[in-house]
C-alpha cells in the first residue's frame, strides 16, 4: 500500500466544470402540487424527470428488480445467486415466492451517510410556482436569481466520486487515489447572504461575510448577471496558489476555470508560482451533470497525473511545468489554447510540440514530450524572484519620468495595484486610415499610449500583426508603437493566430517567439513586474543615441526572458 496523494484544489472564475444545469422542478413535484406538467413536442407529459444528486434526510428501504441493471443480465441468470426475496403485485415483500407473477428483487437500505443519490427535484418557488430556470422570473435581478455555479470544488468532486463509474465498473475514482482539500481562489459561486456556523454547507460551515457578485465570485450565468475577474484579482489568485505551494502540505495543485480562460491562468502560474510540484489546470465545455459532460474525466485524470509522480525527474522535482489536462491529453501551459467550444476543442499552438502526454481509455498515463522552456521554480519571473519595487513611467509637467511602484508587500505577497496594464493591439492589412501613413490620424493608438502614461502604472503593449513576423502592416501604427517604446512602454510583437513561426526580432520591439498574443501579454506583464518600464526618452519623437542605447539594453533583459519562457 502507498499513501494517497495530497492535493489542493483552488476554485477559479466562470468555471463550467463547477457549474450545473438549472434545477428545474420535476413533473413528480408538479403533479403533487396540482400544477401543469412539462410536456414534449407532442403535448404529452415528459417521459422522465431529470434526476439530480441530493441527500437523504432519513434511511429508506427500496426494492430493485433483479436483472434490471443490464438488458442481458438475465441471459446469464445461471451465473447469479438468488434474489433477496419477491415483490407481489400488492407491493408486499416476501422472502419466498407467493405467486408466479411475483418479481425477484434485491432489498437495499439507503442511508444518509451513503452520500448523494439521484432523485427527482421536488422544490417549488415560495409563491407555489415551479422552477423553470436559475431565476425566479426571466431576467430577474441578483436578489431573484439562484446560482448554478458551486462556491468551491467540493460538490463537483463529491458527485464524481459518488456517481461516476470507471472503466473497471467501480466508483470512488477520487477518494481511492487522493485526499483533496478545497480552497476558494476566485470562485465562480458565492454566499450572497454570508454563511453562519449553523448552516450546513459542503465546506462544513464557517463564518463568511456576505459576498458580492463581481467582487467575491465570478459566474457567467445567469447571462444577464455575468461577471469576470478584473486585472487586480491576478494578485489574489497568485498569492493564494503560492501560499498553498509554500505550505509543503501537498503533492500537487489543481485549478479550475472557464474553458476559454484556463489556458491563460495556467501559463501565468507557470511563470509566477515558485514550486517544484505539479499544477494542473482543468476546464469543461459542458456543465456538471449535463449529457456527455467532459469535466469529471478531466479532473480524475489530473488527480491520476499528480498521484503518478511521472512528472518528477530524478531529483523529485516537477519536469513538466504547469499543465492543462483535457480529453485525455496533457498540454504544456505555454502552448495550450481553446480552439472550439466542444470536448476535444483544445489544441497545441506554436507548431513545435506542446502535448506532453496522454491517458489511454484504460487510464494508462504516458509522457511523450517534455518542455524545454523555464517554468515554476525555474522561472526567472516567479514571485520569489520579483523585486519589492520597480520603476514605472508617468507623464509629468516636464515630460515623462519614472517613479517607484511597489510590487510586493513586506510578506512577499503580490500587490493588486502592481499588476501591469497590457493591451493587445491587433491589426490586419488595409488598416492605415489615409494614404501617407500620417501617425496623427491614429487617434486610438495615440490615446492608448497617453492613457498608459497618465496612470503611473506598469504598462505595455502586445501587437498582433503579420504571420509569422508580428509586424503591423501600417507604417503609421508601427511608428506609433516605436514611440510607445521610446516613451518607456515595452512593446512585444506576436504573429496572428496560433503561428508556427517565430516573430522577427526588432531593435525596439520584443519578439514573442511563437507565443500567441494572449500568452505574450501574460509574459510581458510578468517581465514588467521584474524589470519595470524602459528608461524613457526626453523627447520620444526624437530620441538621442544614448537614449536609444539605454532602451536597447533594457529590452535585452525582456528578450532573454521571452526566449526562454
Amino acid at each position: 500500500m502507498t499513501d494517497k496523494a495530497r492535493i489542493a484544489h483552488l476554485a477559479g472564475p466562470t468555471a463550467t466544470i463547477q457549474n450545473s444545469p438549472p434545477l428545474v422542478t420535476s413533473n413528480k413535484a408538479r403533479a403533487k402540487a396540482g400544477l401543469p406538467v412539462m410536456e414534449d413536442a407532442g403535448g404529452n407529459a415528459l417521459t422522465f424527470d431529470a434526476l439530480r444528486a441530493q441527500r437523504l434526510a432519513a434511511p429508506a428501504k427500496v426494492y430493485v428488480e433483479q436483472f434490471s441493471a443490464h438488458p442481458l443480465e438475465a441471459d446469464a441468470a445461471d451465473l447469479y445467486g438468488p434474489p433477496d426475496g419477491f415483490m407481489g403485485a400488492d407491493g408486499v415483500f416476501n422472502s419466498e415466492r407467493q405467486s408466479p407473477d411475483d418479481k425477484p428483487v434485491y432489498e437495499i437500505e439507503l442511508k444518509p451517510e451513503d452520500g448523494l443519490y439521484p432523485m427527482p427535484y421536488m422544490a417549488l418557488q415560495k409563491d407555489g410556482t415551479p422552477w423553470e430556470e436559475e431565476c425566479a422570473t426571466p431576467g430577474a435581478g441578483d436578489a431573484g436569481a439562484r446560482q448554478g455555479f458551486y462556491p468551491d470544488g467540493s460538490r463537483s468532486f463529491e458527485e464524481i466520486d459518488r456517481l461516476a463509474v470507471g472503466d473497471d465498473g467501480r466508483a470512488s475514482l477520487i477518494s481511492s487515489v487522493a485526499d483533496v482539500d478545497f480552497f476558494r481562489g476566485l470562485p465562480p459561486g458565492g454566499y450572497r447572504k454570508g454563511l453562519a456556523e449553523n448552516l450546513r454547507t459542503d465546506q462544513g460551515g464557517g463564518d463568511i461575510a456576505p459576498e458580492i457578485r463581481g467582487r467575491d465570485f465570478f459566474p457567467y450565468k445567469p447571462y444577464h448577471l455575468a461577471s469576470a475577474p478584473p486585472r487586480p484579482t491576478l494578485a489574489k489568485m497568485t498569492n493564494d496558489m503560492q501560499a498553498l505551494a509554500d505550505s509543503g502540505d501537498y503533492d500537487g495543485f489543481m485549478w479550475t476555470q472557464g474553458s476559454p480562460q484556463v489556458e491563460e491562468t495556467a501559463y501565468w502560474y507557470n511563470l509566477l508560482i515558485d514550486t517544484d510540484k505539479p499544477i494542473c489546470g482543468n476546464a469543461a465545455q459542458r456543465p456538471n451533470g449535463q449529457i456527455s459532460n467532459d469535466g469529471p474525466k478531466n479532473l480524475v485524470d489530473s488527480i491520476a497525473f499528480i498521484a503518478s509522480k511521472k512528472w518528477a525527474g530524478e531529483d523529485g522535482r516537477n519536469r513538466c511545468g504547469t499543465v492543462v489536462i483535457q480529453e485525455q491529453q496533457i498540454f504544456a501551459a505555454r502552448e495550450v489554447a481553446k480552439a472550439d467550444a466542444r470536448p476535444g476543442g483544445y489544441v497545441a499552438t506554436g507548431g513545435h510540440g506542446g502535448i506532453i502526454g496522454q491517458f489511454s481509455h484504460m487510464g494508462r498515463l504516458a509522457l511523450t514530450y517534455l518542455p524545454v522552456f523555464k517554468h515554476t521554480y525555474q522561472s526567472d519571473v516567479n514571485i520569489t524572484k520579483l523585486p519589492t519595487s520597480t520603476l514605472a513611467v508617468r507623464r509629468t509637467g516636464g515630460g515623462i519620468a519614472r517613479a517607484e511602484v511597489a510590487i510586493k508587500d513586506a510578506d512577499g505577497k503580490l500587490l493588486p495595484d502592481a499588476i501591469p496594464v497590457v493591451s493587445i493591439a491587433k491589426d490586419g492589412s488595409y488598416s492605415g486610415l489615409e494614404i501617407g501613413d500620417d501617425g496623427v490620424l491614429e487617434e486610438d493608438l495615440v490615446a492608448s499610449i497617453e492613457h498608459k502614461l497618465s496612470m503611473g502604472k506598469l504598462a505595455g503593449f502586445v501587437v498582433e500583426g503579420l504571420v509569422p513576423y508580428g509586424s503591423l502592416p501600417a507604417a503609421a501604427r508601427h511608428k506609433g508603437m516605436l514611440k510607445a517604446a521610446f516613451s518607456g512602454i515595452p512593446v512585444a510583437k506576436a504573429a496572428r493566430g496560433p503561428a508556427e513561426g517565430f516573430a522577427d526580432p526588432h531593435d525596439f520591439q520584443i519578439a514573442a517567439a511563437n507565443l500567441t498574443a494572449t500568452k505574450a501579454r501574460l509574459l510581458l506583464m510578468a517581465c514588467l513586474l521584474k524589470f519595470g518600464s524602459y528608461p524613457p526618452a526626453k523627447d520620444p519623437d526624437n530620441p538621442t543615441k544614448a537614449e536609444l542605447d539605454a532602451i536597447r539594453e533594457a529590452l535585452a533583459a525582456y528578450q532573454a526572458v521571452f526566449d526562454t519562457h
